[in-house]
Order: C-alpha cells, then structure tokens, then sequence
C-alpha cells in the first residue's frame, strides 16, 4: 500500500499542490518564527554581554516588596547604591578597576538637525567615559574629557551622520548643550538601533547622579582571580563603611542571567503572540486538506472499491490515504522551512532599514526544523483522518456505484451538537457582559474568551445548515440580473452544503477575527476621544518624543507671557503600604505615580470624583484610582506611605476619582512628588498649557513651538491633534493585526480556487453536456465565479457577523481598561465584503479558465 499510496501522489500531484501550498504557508510562519526569536536572543544576549561586561556588580538589594508588574514578569525595583564606595572597592586585592555606572537619557541632534531616533523606538541614552574601562574599545579618535565633547558607539555615529570634529547640540539633564564629537567606540555588538552617547565621567555624574548615587559600580577582576571569591572579599571591605543590607555584591554572571531572564520573558511573549497567528494559518489549512481529500475520496471511490475487492483492507485503505497527507506534510513542511527563513530574511532587512540591526545569522536550528515538519506532518495526517475513514468504511459494491455514497447524509445531529456549543458560548458571552456591567468583573474577560471560542465552533459546525438559507439570500440578486447563470450558480454551491460551508469555514474564521480586530480598533478610538473630551480642559499640550521634556524647555515654556499656567504631569513609581499589615497592606507594592500641581484639576484638568474632594490636594491629600482603591481596600481618610530609595511620604486619600486617562493608581500633589522623587525635572513626560487672557490659540501655538523648536524631540498638540496621534498608534496596531491575519485569509483564497477546482474535475461529465446543449465557454467561466463569489460572500457574512456580535461586548468588559465606548465601523465592514467578492473573482480565474477548456467530447465521455 506504501506504493501505491506513493503513486497516487505523484498521480495526482496538481490536485494536492494548493493543499502542500497551505502547509507551506503556515510551516512558514511557525520556523519563521523560531527564527526570529532565536535571532532576537542572540542580538539581545550581545548587548547583554556588552552592558554587563566585569566580572562582579554591586547593586541595591533586592526587595521581594518592591516587584512592579511589567507585560513580561515581574521587575525588581532596586534601591541606588554610594558612588563614592569605588574608592573602598578599589583597594581591595584581586580588583582591576572599579567604575560607578552613571547612565541617563540623553537627545543627540544629528547632522540634519533632527534628533537621533530609531524608527524601532529603541532607547538614547549617555553613560559616563572611563579611559581605562576594559570593555571599551576606541576605534577611532578619542574619549571625552569635559562637558563640551562627547563620544558616540560606532552604529550610533553612523546614524547620525557625525564625523569626529563635528560640534553638535545635546539635550543633557533638560539642558542644551553644544559639544564636540572626539571619537567613535566599538562595543563589537549590534545595540538594535539604540543611540549611545559616551560623556565624560564628570559631567555624566554631575547630571545622572546628583546625590552621588548610582545603579550600579562595575569591577574588573585582575587576571587569574574568580570572580565568587572577590565578591567574598568586597563584602568584607565594604562592611565598615555600608549599612548593613543596603549593597548586595553579586557576579556578573548572575547580573547578566537575570537580564536574560528578563529579555527571554519578553521575547517569548513575542513568540506566543506569532505562534497564535501561526496556529490560526494551520487551522485555516486544515480544512484545505480536509476538503482536498474529501473530494478526492468521492472521485477515487471507484479505485478504493476495486482495491478492496482484490483484497485490500479498510484499515490500508485508511493507511494509503493518510500516507498521501504524510507527504503532503512533510512536501509543505520542508518548503515552509525555506519560507520561513525567506520571512525572516525580509524582517531582518525591514528592521534594517528602520534603523534596528539584528546581529548574527538567520539560525537554522535542529528544534525549529524538527518542529515545523512535525507540525505539518500532525496538521495534515489529522485533516486527512475524517475522509480516510469515510474512504475506509464504505462498502465496495456500495463505491462502485455511480452516486457518491454518504452525500444524502443528514446534518441533524451535527446541527443539534453545533447549536448546543454556539447557544452555549453565546449564553457565556451574555453572563460575562452582565457581570461586568454589574462591576463584577473577576475572571470575566476569561468567560468571554471561553464564551467567544464555544460561539466560533458553534457556527463551524452549523454552517452546513444554513448554507442554503444564507446562500439563497445571497444568490438573490445575481439570480435576477445574470439569468440563467445565477440560478445555475446557486444551484451549485446549494447542491452539496458540507462541502461549501467547509471552503467557506477558512474565510469565516479569518474574517471572524478581522471583524473583531476592527470592532475593537475602532471602539478604541471612539473611547480615546470621549476620554479626551471629557478630561481635556488645556488648549495645547506639549509632549517629546524621547517621552520625557527637557527640564528647561519645562522652564522656558512656563514662563512665556502667552501661558497662564502650565501644569506639568511627571511620572515615578513608589512602593506603597497603607499600614494594616506588618508588611504594609494594600500588598505593599510598587505602583506607578504621577506628579501633578494640585491645582492641575479644574483648570487644566478635569475628572470624575467618586468620593472624597479632588481639592484636598492642594491640603496635601493624594487621589487614588477608582480601581486601584477597590482592590487594595483603601477608603477616602486612610494614610497612605509611599517609600522610595530617595525618602518616605505619608499622606491621607483625599479623594477617589475615575480617571481613564490619568493611568496610573495614585496622583500626588507635585511639590510632595518632588520630595521621594528628587530628579522630577527629568520625569516630566506631559505640560499642559493654557493660555493668558487675551490670546488666542495660534498666537499661544506660535510662541510655544517656538520656544520647543530648538529641542528638536517636542511636539506641541492641540486636543484633535492628540487625539488622532493616539488613533494613529491603535491605527498602527491593527495593521499588524491585519498583516498577520492576512495569511489565513490567503491560505482561505487558496481553498476556494482548490475547491472550486476540484468541482470541476468531479463535474467533468456535467460541463461537458451543458456545454453541448449550448452552454458558452465564458458562460460557464461566468458561472464558476458567481460560485466563488458566492462562497467567498457566505464566509465573509458569517464571519464578520460573529466577529462583531462578539466584539461588541468587549467595552462592557474591559471598560475598566478604558474601553468605555462601543463603535461599528460599518464602512470598514462594507469594505470587507466587497473585497469578498474581489477575493471570489480572483479565487475563480484558475477554475474557470480549466472548466472553459474543458473539449466537449473528451467531457461527456468522462466515467
């Protein structure tokens, strides 16, 4: 049977190709992904290696207490250590060198008078020149001595378009600064378009490090002695001039493992994230070769009844069906392997050219390719099962009939099962909607999830049964104006519901999703403007795209005659305990903070009160978020301590307030944010600005972009333009969405044009005689494609109803993250179904040309 099986797929390698092609693509995106991922590491492990480069670290300890939650895993917030303690490290036996690490944000302005940004988004920062520092290497000129030069990696210099000599501006501390470039230094690693910026140690202390305060002091170990042993010897050294507890000594090895244990979390993320689109692509190509080989089952019944009657079993029939999928797998597995590495070859050269260099080669690993061709083998073996035991139970004198046996099957019970799954998610759905509206939102995100998948198979499953309804609303209008083609068309696509509905499944799971992704785009947005509307009471807003405002440009705005007042919102993180517990109630977490002038609210500012007086701030009062107040307890009255590595506050909850945009659990007057927050000129990340009586909005524009033009990173918005940069980066999001989503959509076309094509194979016989009682070539050809559009419209409506009939409880659900406004993007809804038909004509092109070809004579003789 293995020959046999063999023989019938280079037989019938035309009518397997789509369905190789779909494994192709999905096996794509799975070693694609690996690819990238394995790429990404090892960019990030090199600059892991290049930041963290001696031998041992001291660092503030790690408080368990002081853990703040990021997208990745959880971050320890680390109290700042004595710079001065180098002296102490220096003397110790067996230490190189010792180097206090004075790093911070800084603005570089190019050669073309921009900024230096990566179109990445990846950081620009400065960090202090020591000339003897081992893990520097100078290729070119010298390192800075003063304030007024400066050095640049050599990517860096690159990207600016700098040549040594050349004096330029830098924003350093808020302040801007001319100096001259002095040399270029080589870290031998690819920083992913970071910007570094070298200073010299002087001026990176006097700015980074005001309080004589660092991370981190690096220490070089002289040769020969073990980096373990001199940590021993450093905490014996440090002892009599460090409080006890408050320097941890540590090797680099464990500082460079926790970084990549924190760039692992995040990364991998990134892989589940593709892996879920890749999943997707699979499942969408599943019912390609589901339907490949249903329909190639029902041509070949004939072939199986005679192997049956010369002695071939059921279970080698089933065997020789499920090797063909085995091949058709392996056959996808491995050309996706290439596509897969072809994908990663294009986003090398995009992030490239967006100023984001992955070192390294593109990885060919033995998991990645051992991965992708057993998902491909597991996807097609498993599509291929349902119609190979079909195959292998039907009766040979059954098979060798004319009528295709199983076609007049009922669909009642595969209906009864599919309207018990769909009623229940539905039903799920309805019950997370309802507790959410009723605040109790505990795990209902989770239901709605559970809800939404239960809906989706619901529908898969029901489709058969409402084909024919759906198709014959849809056939309606093509019926009417293209008689007698519509009619014939209808006929078609109705005859055989199983079978249309599962070509139609591919496009209705993808366009499920893209109704979603749209519904929640533009919910988003709609809930971004009413949040803005209803918060907004500034006339312009200043903000930088390195997302923190140069001190002086704070300064030198504020005090423009145009401005009456300008309130600057800073943000920091505090660890907060509200002194029920030993251990500080409320968790005793780090949350985030933000500084405002408590005269902010009312001016520049407006929110929603829920209990308390938002004016007890300027008393000295905090606000607390709605949210955040419900989960840890706190009431208005309670005292709040909020501990930093720079000091303690403790402050009564004045008010309560619902604020969407103020993101972030607790507000603090400004002036009290500056005592635990001593660097808050350079955490400013938003100044609001209203303008003096008797000036107009574009005399105050004038004067502000003015003012911010000379630091380069500033943008000065109004609250449509605000608006509409926070649309565009949802905007922005959704295309990636769309992007990704697009391969099921094109692995959905694929089973439409392979389905189609198939048909027309199986009606070889029926072409040919309408075709002799007058049936014209473009006539049929015009036929095959309303079939197409057709089924490209039954997908689409189907999915895109579900898509949004289950978004649309989203707002209700998550109107805590601020997803407060529900909106229907009926136009993006109406484009998506005339790309269905778009997507049907072009899905028909093939079908139709090779039924059009189809000699009458051969046709009707066929058997």
């Amino acid at each position: 049977m293995l020959r046999v099986a063999l023989r019938n797929v280079r037989a019938h390698l035309v009518r397997l190709g789509l369905s190789i092609l779909a494994v192709v693509l999905g096996v794509s995106f799975v070693a694609g992904t690996f690819a990238l991922r394995d790429m990404l590491s090892s960019t990030f492990n090199g600059i892991v290696e290049a930041g963290y480069s001696a031998d041992v670290y001291l660092r503030g300890p790690d408080d368990p207490d002081q853990a703040s939650q990021s997208s990745a895993g959880t971050r320890t917030v680390r109290n700042l250590v004595p710079a001065d303690l180098v002296s102490t490290v220096t003397g110790v036996d067996g230490v190189a060198q010792a180097f206090a690490d004075f790093t911070g944000p800084i603005t570089l302005v190019g050669a073309d008078g921009t900024a230096v940004t990566s179109g990445a988004g990846a950081p620009s920062f400065a960090v202090g020149f020591h000339s003897d520092d081992p893990s520097i290497t100078l290729a070119e000129g010298s390192g800075p001595t003063d304030a007024t030069e400066f050095a640049l990696e050599v990517t860096s210099a690159e990207a600016s378009g700098l040549s040594i000599g050349d004096t330029t501006t830098l924003i350093v501390g808020g302040e801007l600064t001319q100096a001259t470039l002095t040399g270029v230094v080589d870290l031998e690693t690819s920083l992913a378009g970071a910007t570094v910026v070298f200073l010299d140690a002087g001026t990176a202390e006097s700015v980074y490090a005001p309080d004589g305060r660092v991370a981190t002091i690096s220490v070089f170990a002289a040769d020969g002695v073990d980096p373990d042993d001199l940590v021993t010897d450093i905490d014996t050294a440090i002892s009599g001039v460090a409080t006890a507890g408050s320097v941890q000594t540590v090797t680099g090895d464990v500082v460079r493992d926790e970084a990549r244990d924190d760039i692992d979390g995040i990364l991998g993320f990134v892989e589940t994230f593709l892996l879920i689109f890749a999943g997707i692509s699979l499942f969408v190509g599943g019912f390609i070769i589901a339907n490949t080989f249903a329909m190639t089952v029902r041509q070949r019944q004939r072939e199986f009844a005679l192997l049956r009657a010369v002695g071939a079993s059921p279970f080698q029939v089933f065997a020789s069906i499920l090797i063909q999928a085995a091949v058709v797998g392996l056959l996808g597995g491995v050309l996706g392997i290439a596509g897969g590495l072809g994908l990663v070859t294009g986003i090398k050269a995009l992030f490239a050219r967006m100023g984001m260099d992955l070192s390294g080669e593109i990885p060919l690993t033995t998991t990645m390719v051992v991965l992708s061709l057993l998902v491909g083998l597991v996807v097609s073996v498993a599509s291929a099962a349902l119609p190979a035991r079909r195959a292998a139970l039907v009766p040979p004198v059954e098979a060798m009939r004319d009528e295709s046996p199983g076609q007049g099957k009922s669909l009642v019970v595969r209906g009864l099962v599919g309207l018990v799954i769909a009623v229940a998610g539905a039903a799920a759905v309805v019950m997370a909607v309802v507790q959410a509206a009723a605040d109790e939102d505990a795990g209902t995100g989770r239901l709605l999830g559970i809800g939404a998948v239960g809906v989706v198979i619901g529908v898969l499953l029901l489709a058969p049964v409402m084909a024919r309804a759906v198709l014959g609303v849809l056939a309606a209008p093509f019926v009417v104006l293209v008689r007698p083609l519509g009619k014939l068309a209808r006929g078609n696509v109705t005859r055989n519901p199983r079978r249309t509905a599962s070509t139609a499944s591919a496009l209705m799971i993808g366009m499920a999703l893209v109704g979603a992704a749209s519904v929640l785009a533009t919910s988003t947005q709609a809930s971004v403007r009413t949040v803005v509307e209803n918060e907004w009471k500034a006339d312009l807003m200043v903000q930088s795209a390195t997302f923190f405002l140069p001190a002086a440009a704070v300064d030198e705005i504020s005090a423009l005659p145009e401005v009456a007042s300008a309130d600057a919102l800073a943000i920091g993180t505090a660890a907060v305990s509200d002194g029920t517990t030993p251990d500080g109630g409320g968790g005793g977490e780090t949350v985030s903070l933000i500084g405002m002038p408590a005269d902010t609210f009312g001016r520049s500012w407006t929110t929603e009160e829920v209990s308390g007086d938002i004016g007890s701030m300027l008393d000295g009062a905090l606000a607390v978020n709605k949210d955040s107040a419900t989960d840890a307890g706190w009431t208005v009255g309670d005292e709040l301590t909020l501990t930093t590595s720079s000091g303690t506050l403790t402050a009564p909850v004045g008010a309560i307030i619902d604020s969407t945009a103020l993101d972030a659990p607790v507000v603090v007057p400004l002036d009290l944010f500056e005592t635990i927050q001593p660097q808050v000129a350079e955490q400013v990340q938003t100044l609001l600005l209203k303008r003096a009586d008797g000036v107009d909005e574009a005399d105050l524009r004038a004067a502000v972009t003015a003012t911010a033009k000379p630091y380069v990173v500033l943008s000065v918005l109004d609250d449509e333009q605000f608006i509409t940069q926070l649309a565009g980066q949802v905007t922005m999001i959704l295309n990636i969405l769309y992007a990704l989503l697009g391969l099921s959509i094109i692995i959905a076309i694929l089973g439409i044009v392979n389905t189609l094509a198939l048909s027309v194979i199986e009606r070889t016989r029926e072409i040919g005689l309408m075709r002799a009682v007058g049936l014209g070539r473009a006539q049929l050809a015009g036929t095959i494609t309303i079939e197409s559009i057709l089924t490209a419209l039954f997908g689409t409506v189907v999915g895109l109803a579900v898509g949004v009939a289950l978004a649309a409880g989203l707002p209700t659900v998550f109107a805590g993250s601020g997803l407060t406004e529900l909106a229907i993007p009926w136009r993006e809804l109406l484009t998506m179904l005339v790309i269905a038909v778009v997507v049907g004509i072009f899905a028909a092109v093939w079908p139709a040309i090779r039924a059009a070809r189809l000699p009458v004579l051969e046709a009707v003789t066929v058997d």
